[in-house]
């Protein structure tokens, strides 16, 4: 196995100074990398994202961790469309956690978004400053010469020289503070379909993931955990633990025992036998306590609506046709395939990290405020993860390996179970829903209220479709207080807000007796034509993606015996999708067989990359659906593993996703997340027009029907 020094030697590497900036180079796994990093000595970076040296190597800088959605790919894309150099020829390397990278973060589907002219500007920075830097040598206008490939080309002579040999008197020149950016019609590299830059690495095993961390004097620590939430450490005794081979100690540490050992598997034999005592210190919340509270905010409504037009109450208290329903969501957990882990170094009032946070800065800040030591004393590296979802959006993984490291005075390898992981999340908070539509006589929906309730947080969307839509809408919303740990997951409110959305409309749909798609064009062209309030989605993108997925399943067409179709359409993350799921009658049962997929989310950057980003999310959305639920008793989580908390199987797997684009001129919006929401109401509207049957509380759990 290839060792990942973290030594604060090889840390942050200084490679150049240029224009008044300096550039750093992250150093870390260098011995799994291909390229031989004596080649990477830098001549020319002209900015934070860009270095160039003397054989003409590029290396560009992937600011935002890596969490599986594809932004070490698709960022250093963007940089070589602008510079002029082909992708086959750059070298990409993960960037340090510094403050001019601005946020580094991996979360609500913002980087390609945030990231997307800062570094177009970056990359056309370096190739003006380059073409500078020929025509000094040629002693010809900049006018005359051209980037192309790498090189520098004067047009009228044919000469070229490339980015090799340019750098060190391009690193001489002043940084121009205002360059165009090239036409999007010239584009060559974004928009195309690129590999994921590692994955040759992922398929041959080379240590990318911060539990392949190997450091001299390194042990494992696995923590014992509360059995519930409520419950805190009392007392615990170690004699049976240290006799386990291969233990080396037992640390208490921020109000958990941990297990220091030679090994992942000694560590776990030496929690095993650990004798620990918990004593309850808070409230043993269960699932039913939660479902009775949430009954019971839905009856009522809030004091302040999210959004209140024109006068619910009054059209409810017409006497006109009322369709009611309530839907329900469970609890969730992040459950990445990368289970919780982090590798600290805490010594002489200085620590180091390495792992895995979609917030690189707050972990250190975290890290800094536990252990009482300055933040500017906290260094990170940030490896490629296994998942997130959200998860890793809290600090609590790095705090942990820090304390336990600082207690047990030597470097460790934090790492947790699958139960550990799944029983000790930050959950999807549960909701619930109740909903109250008026059809008025002209067969149009003239009022609409819902009422939600969640834990500790709002379960609505108050200003998404179909708000402005309708002239009388209420939103209200009701938080439930609970001490059970609760955290944002994949689609944050969308995810839940979705599914009882689009499936109460749907079924206002069916009943009308109106086509599913007609009833949403008819409602997005009155929010535009007559909007009631402020609209907060843009109308047109909607209707695009509504179109094309219905031009793709050809919609209302088919007639093929014992396949069923159900739509739905989302507005999340400032993207558009909208979903056609197939559902097939079988033998055994239900079975999803194909998803069509339309999404409006700007332009694509990596085609590749989207496509993989909104199957993932329809796979996920799809898994949790059909099968995923956290209940919770006395405090304790009921389900231990993949074999309690379900995941999708390949034989549940559709046959087939399919994914277009609409095509625009926009720059990126959101794309990790905006493809999960509209899934689970897509399904449950398939199943209901095969079955007849509305499946209102999640997972959908079908067994034979």
């Amino acid at each position: 196995m290839i060792a990942a020094a973290v030594s604060r030697r090889h840390f942050l590497k200084i490679t150049t100074i240029a224009g008044g900036g300096m550039m750093l180079g992250f150093n870390l796994l260098s011995q799994a990398e291909n390229i031989e990093h004596n080649d990477l000595e830098a001549v020319f970076a002209p900015n934070a994202y860009i270095t160039i040296n003397h054989k003409g190597l590029v290396t560009l800088m992937a600011p935002n961790p890596e969490i599986g959605q594809g932004v070490k790919t698709a960022l250093p894309m963007i940089l070589a469309e602008e510079l002029n150099v082909k992708w086959d020829s750059v070298y990409v390397e993960m960037a340090p956690l510094d403050k001019k990278y601005g946020s580094q973060v991996a979360g609500g589907s913002g980087a390609i978004r945030s990231r997307f002219m800062p570094i177009r500007q970056a990359g056309a920075t370096a190739r003006v400053m380059l073409i500078s830097a020929a025509a000094g040598q040629w002693a010809v206008p900049e006018g005359e010469c051209y980037a192309e490939d790498g090189f520098v080309v004067h047009k009228p002579s044919g000469k070229k020289l490339g980015y090799g040999e340019l750098a060190a008197k391009a690193a001489t020149l002043p940084v121009p503070t205002d360059v165009k950016l090239k036409d999007p019609k010239d584009f060559k590299i974004i928009g195309t379909r690129v590999h994921n830059i590692d994955n040759k690495k992922i398929i041959t095993g080379q240590p990318l993931y911060g539990m392949d961390t190997r450091r001299e004097g390194m042990l494992f620590a696995m923590v014992s955990r509360p059995p519930a939430f409520g419950k805190t450490l009392k007392s615990f005794d170690d004699t049976e633990t240290r006799k386990v081979t291969g233990v080396k100690n037992v640390v208490q540490a921020h109000g958990v025992v941990a297990v220091l050992a030679t090994s992942t598997w000694a560590a776990k034999k030496g929690r095993d036998v650990l004798k620990v005592i918990w004593e309850d210190t808070g409230k043993l919340e269960s699932s039913t306590d939660h479902d009775i509270a949430f009954k019971d905010m839905i009856a009522q409504k809030s004091e302040a609506p999210s959004r209140n037009d024109g006068d619910v109450e009054a059209i409810l208290g017409s006497g006109a046709k009322v369709v009611e329903a309530i839907y329900e969501c469970p609890a969730l957990s992040h459950a990445p395939m990368e289970p919780i882990n982090f590798f600290a170094d805490v010594r002489d009032g200085k620590a180091e990290l390495y792992g895995p946070t979609q917030v690189p800065a707050n972990m250190c800040a975290e890290v800094a405020k536990a252990l009482n030591i300055p933040e500017a004393n906290v260094t990170l590296g940030m490896p490629r993860q296994g998942g997130g979802f959200g998860r890793k959006l809290r600090p609590d993984n790095g705090v942990e390996a820090a304390l336990i490291s600082a207690a047990a005075k030597c470097p460790v390898q934090m790492f947790w179970t699958r139960e550990d992981d799944i029983q000790g999340d930050f959950y999807r908070a549960p909701a619930m829903y109740k909903y109250k539509a008026v059809i008025g006589a002209d067969n149009t929906i003239s009022a609409w209220h819902v009422t939600s309730a969640a834990l500790n947080g709002r379960a609505s969307v108050p200003d998404g479709f179909p708000a402005a839509a309708i002239t009388h809408f209420r939103h209200d919303n009701h938080s439930v207080k609970t001490d059970i740990q609760m955290g944002p997951w994949r689609a944050p409110t969308s995810n839940v807000a979705a599914f009882a959305d689009e499936t109460f409309l749907d079924e206002l749909a069916h009943e009308m007796k109106k086509d599913p798609i007609a009833l949403r064009l008819e409602l997005l062209d009155k929010a535009k034509n007559s909007p009631v309030g402020t609209v907060k989605y843009n109308i047109e993108k909607f209707k695009s993606v509504i179109n094309l997925v219905s031009q793709m399943s050809n919609w209302g067409k088919n007639t093929k015996p014992n396949v069923y179709y159900g739509f739905a359409s989302y507005f999340s993350f400032n993207s558009y999708a909208a979903h056609v799921a197939e559902v097939t009658k079988t033998k055994d049962g239900l079975r999803v067989t194909k998803v069509f997929s339309a999404i409006n989310c700007g332009r694509v950057v990596n085609l590749s990359g989207a496509e993989n980003q909104v199957e993932g999310a329809i796979i996920d959305g799809l898994s949790h659906a059909l099968f995923s639920k956290i209940t919770f008793d006395q405090g304790a989580v009921m389900q231990k593993n993949f074999h309690t908390y379900k995941f999708l199987r390949m034989k549940d797997a559709p046959l087939e996703v399919i994914v277009k684009f609409v095509p625009s001129e926009d720059a990126p919006t959101g794309l990790g997340e905006p493809g999960l929401p509209p899934i689970a109401p897509a399904v449950g509207n398939a199943i209901f027009a095969a079955t007849g049957k509305r499946y209102r509380k999640l997972p959908f759990e079908l067994g034979k029907v």
